[in-house]
């Protein structure tokens, strides 16, 4: 339930940072190479927050602004410049970084390569939406998610 509804919002953030020509789309015809930079696409973080009209309160002192999102069940989307932010109560214990990338399976592929613990993998055997979860070395939840 979890994992779709983060979907959701980051198919929103997606259609939100393309209508505002956010997205920089550079050097996806080129294959991954050892020494190249990985590609991991829009960058978002999700914070599990205790107080959501608190959070929002605070976060638009900073300056964001809310472009979505539904209060009434606990969870908005606000937006500084390219900064993205994913305020969300009750619906997780810990904040989440998130990644949307062009193709998850090839970062998948080069992270195991690179023996890297993937917690959640994607299906390599199939082709479009997908997702994998993976830890940082201090325990900070990453999803990385195509859609």
């Amino acid at each position: 339930m979890f994992i779709i509804l983060l979907r959701i919002i980051c198919v929103f953030f997606f259609f939100t940072l393309l209508h505002d020509n956010v997205v920089a789309q550079e050097n996806l015809d080129q294959p991954e190479t050892e020494t190249s930079a990985m590609n991991l696409g829009t960058f978002s973080i999700s914070l599990a927050v205790s107080d959501i009209n608190a959070s929002i309160s605070f976060y638009k002192n900073l300056g964001f602004e809310v472009i979505g999102g539904e209060i009434k069940q606990n969870w908005v989307i606000l937006k500084n410049g390219k900064a993205i932010i994913g305020l969300f109560q009750g619906m997780f214990e810990e904040n989440i970084l998130t990644f949307n990338p062009e193709d998850v399976r090839s970062i998948q592929k080069s992270l195991k390569q690179k023996g890297v613990e993937i917690i959640t993998e994607a299906d390599g055997t199939t082709e479009g939406p997908a997702h994998m979860i993976l830890k940082d070395p201090d325990g900070n939840t990453i999803l990385v998610d195509q859609f």
